[in-house]
């Protein structure tokens, strides 16, 4: 445990020193290119850009998103497609020193990974450098308070930004719901489930018509009680989440609400309502369920509509998943909604790398993504090239192979927006799948788990690692025990009784003090 905080803190100070000793190598230097007009950068000036590459719809250099986001920009653009499967170990090794990093990375970072690297002075705070970047601070400051919620969630301890977010997929980014195979319900007369009662009495109907079906068809293992525990009380998750209503950290599986959902799914398990290997099901093996009439309802991601739909009616014309509201436990607390996901994690970052003119043209590169030029160029394209107009409507012109704008264009992968026209998002997916996004959203709720975006310092990220390493698996472990019935409910008392004596209320302090630092 030593010598690892140790290393860290060899590894802050050697890059801090770096950073110290070349950061103003450029003096002099800056702005003494001159930038053509309808350009961001001058001619000259090069700019290495590394993004994370998605396996389904990879970057490759002749993605027609980039020739116009290189068009607009101007100077050299430098851009290199890191697999995401690769990721995690070429960042680290880019990383290293300042020869070796990108001027901008555009990636999904989550607070706890980035804030470490910032904390060394690898990257360079937007906020000390907004001369460059009235577009962007335009953008932000003309949105509704609500909207204005995801930049002030990038901040990091020291209350400056460092990672430029995306705006204007949520309609579509991890957007979850309560989905159910409306067809087979319509065809058996069957009314959707209003509560958790109800979906357990639907479910015992749809296994009498289809014996060999898993009729609540769910999978992601244990993290499926983050998404279905707000049935049973608003926010609930399995382990740290913040009770809106108590307003404080809690640990879910200390809570009287995680016995009810565990007998619940226990009974599910037990007669055959849902999949005995949900914790570890393959997606291969679930997505066949779910399209060969052995699946009927499940909480998942919304464009699951638009792939299951497409994927399943060249055998079943008539499949037609669409999304229900989410049920409600009698015996729960409020009106259930799903568990708030839709935000976009994407965004980018400028590395300190020691070259003061290239981290200002980054910045600019940066500020043009949120102007209405770009916002344009990248949600729609051009006419004719990647959407013409129908009905008076604008429609996106994808080939005969099935590709989509990803794929086509690379349109809406990491990397190539910042700002994106809401507008554009359902256009790219089908009017079943587009016309329930409001209801879906209508029945999300509102806030997004600080869990998810507060910033830890270095310390607070050890020891919540450290306090983690006895309490998850323990937790983890007992909870399909219970559910799989390999440890009676009886015992449940007992094993709160054993959970309790962990050092759980250290964890939440951590979680406290780092929200209260944020706040």
């Amino acid at each position: 445990m030593k010598k690892r905080i140790y290393a860290l803190l060899l590894a802050g100070i050697m890059l801090f020193a770096l950073c110290a000793c070349t950061e103003t190598t450029q003096n002099g230097k800056v702005g003494s290119s001159v930038i053509p007009e309808g350009k961001q950068i001058p001619d000259d000036a090069v700019l290495d850009i590394a993004v994370a590459s998605h396996p389904s719809w990879p970057y490759h250099d002749e993605l027609k998103v980039w020739d116009y986001i290189r068009e607009s920009i101007g100077g050299t653009l430098n851009v290199t497609g890191i697999p995401i499967t690769d990721f995690s170990t070429k960042y680290s090794l880019m990383m290293v020193a300042q020869d070796t990093m990108p001027d901008l990375f555009g990636f999904q970072a989550t607070q706890a990974t980035f804030s470490s690297y910032c904390e060394q002075g690898a990257y360079k705070a937007l906020d000390d450098y907004l001369e460059y970047l009235p577009d962007y601070e335009k953008f932000w400051d003309s949105l509704p308070e609500t909207e204005q919620r995801m930049r002030e969630l990038k901040k990091l301890s020291d209350g400056k930004v460092y990672y430029a977010p995306n705006h204007g997929m949520e309609r579509s980014t991890n957007v979850r719901a309560w989905l159910y195979r409306k067809d087979i319900f319509d065809k058996h007369g069957l009314k959707t489930p209003e509560t958790i009662d109800e979906l357990y009495t639907v479910s015992k109907k749809l296994k009498e018509l289809y014996p060999d079906s898993y009729p609540f068809c769910i999978r992601a293992g244990l993290n499926i009680l983050n998404g279905i525990g707000s049935s049973w009380k608003p926010n609930f998750r399995y382990n740290v989440y913040y009770d809106f209503e108590n307003e404080k950290f809690s640990y879910g599986t200390t809570e009287d609400t995680m016995l009810e959902i565990v007998t619940f799914l226990k009974k599910m398990v037990e007669e055959g309502l849902m999949p005995k290997n949900f914790l570890n099901i393959p997606t291969a093996s679930w997505e066949e369920l779910v399209t060969t009439n052995r699946g009927f309802m499940m909480p998942e991601y919304q464009v699951r509509i638009d792939y299951f739909n497409n994927l399943a009616r060249s055998n079943y014309p008539e499949f037609n998943l669409t999304a229900m509201k989410p049920p409600y436990a009698e015996n729960g607390i409020g009106i259930p909604k799903m568990n708030k996901s839709n935000f976009d994690p994407i965004g980018y970052a400028v590395c300190n790398t020691g070259d003061e003119e290239s981290i200002i043209n980054s910045m600019r590169f940066i500020n043009w993504l949120y102007t209405d030029e770009a916002t344009e160029l990248l949600s729609w394209g051009k006419e004719g090239e990647t959407y013409e107009i129908k009905d008076g409507k604008r429609v996106f012109i994808l080939p005969s192979d099935g590709s989509s704008i990803q794929t086509a264009y690379g349109m809406r992968t990491i990397g190539a927006y910042l700002r994106i026209d809401p507008k554009s998002v359902d256009v790219a997916y089908s009017d079943e799948q587009a016309s329930v996004t409001d209801f879906i959203l209508e029945n999300t709720h509102p806030e997004l788990d600080p869990t998810i975006y507060i910033s830890f310092t270095s310390e607070e990220k050890e020891k919540i690692a450290d306090l983690n390493t006895s309490i998850s698996t323990f937790v983890q472990e007992n909870l399909a025990k219970f559910i799989l019935g390999q440890r009676p409910l009886s015992e449940w008392e007992s094993f709160r009784t054993e959970l309790l004596e962990l050092p759980i209320d250290e964890l939440l302090a951590v979680y406290e003090s780092a929200y209260e630092s944020y706040k």
